[in-house]
């Protein structure tokens, strides 16, 4: 039996995508993310990284319960940093986030447009619904 992919294009209290992309598709009980910008519904972003890091988290989680899903079952995050000198806050605040179950992750320093970070994720559905096997 082939199940087809629910694709989230539109989520409530998020910017649209700005591009050919899905906010997250749901398939065979995992929810994969696009990468999340700290921009809200408008386009605007936080000032400081702590704030744009909070603010991204918040997108993702956003995104992750339009999806049928959450950040406590996120097994897999990637995420990409402009500077390294924000390692720190970045690991901070992460584990404020997830806690002691921390999920797999990778993080690498990039070069983005106007922000200081973009997030993305795999997590598996916190129910059968929406997509699941």
């Amino acid at each position: 039996m082939t199940m087809t992919p629910v694709r989230i294009e539109a989520v409530d209290g998020l910017a649209a995508p700005v591009g050919a992309f899905s906010h997250a598709v749901v398939a065979h009980g995992f929810v994969y993310t696009s990468g999340q910008l700290p921009v809200d519904a408008t386009g605007s972003a936080p000032d400081t990284f702590a704030e744009q890091l909070t603010r991204t988290l918040g997108n993702l989680r956003t995104v992750l319960e339009a999806a049928g899903s959450s950040l406590d079952h996120v097994v897999k995050v990637n995420g990409y940093l402009t500077d390294p000198d924000h390692l720190d806050t970045y690991n901070r605040v992460y584990r404020e986030v997830f806690g002691h179950t921390l999920p797999a992750r990778t993080t690498v320093c990039v070069s983005l447009w106007g922000v200081a970070l973009e997030i993305d994720c795999v997590a598996v559905l916190a129910h059968r619904g929406r997509g699941a096997p």
